[in-house]
């Protein structure tokens, strides 16, 4: 066995051997990492330059994949007789690890984005919606709306607009929002 292959050969070896003990190891010591899923697989997260939360591509994920790739990729070339020699394999090799190390990024990031998405309302586009009345408003006191955004109920605390009483189940408009008041009107 020559020296070009053995190199490709130990870092094959240390980066499958770290990718393994990091599964086994990450489910046993927990951390601050993400967890999810029914089989409860990890994964790192970091902060991209964007500073949203999502997969980072200097993660320890993405180095083993490349190391591995690069040992894996380097051995393949090398066994490969137009390919075999160092400044054929090497730059091959290290071209195919970033190529994987890439998907790798990717396809955690795509999936980190797809489950950052949220269920919360966002209070700005909830003026002109149209809302139930749980508990009436008194003249000048405050009552409970519920409404109907992306799917989701949501209920909050409501005033009506002028002061007037509104009655219990009434259906109102909110048209504009406070603080964490909403201001209704009946429709």
């Amino acid at each position: 066995m020559d020296t070009t292959f053995l190199i490709y050969l130990v870092c094959f070896g240390v980066g499958l051997l770290f990718t393994i003990v990091s599964g086994i190891l990450g489910g046993v010591f927990g951390g601050h990492d993400a967890h999810g899923g029914v089989a409860d697989t990890h994964a790192e997260g970091g902060f991209a330059s964007n500073e949203m939360p999502g997969f980072s591509p200097l993660s320890p994920t993405t180095l083993a994949t490349f190391v591995t790739a690069f040992g894996g990729l380097g051995m393949v070339f090398h066994t490969i007789p137009a390919t075999s020699r160092p400044w054929f394999s090497a730059p091959l090799a290290a071209l195919g690890a970033f190529l994987a190390a890439a998907v790798v990024v990717w396809l955690f990031s795509a999936i980190f984005m797809k489950t950052q998405a949220s269920s919360e309302s966002r209070v700005s586009t909830l003026v002109g919606l149209t809302a139930i009345l749980n508990t009436s408003i008194p003249a000048d006191g405050v009552g409970e709306i519920a409404y109907v955004q992306g799917g989701s109920r949501y209920t909050a605390p409501a005033r009506s607009e002028g002061g007037r009483p509104i009655p219990n189940g009434s259906t109102v408009k909110i048209t504009r929002i406070i603080g964490a008041e909403f201001f209704v009107e009946p429709v």
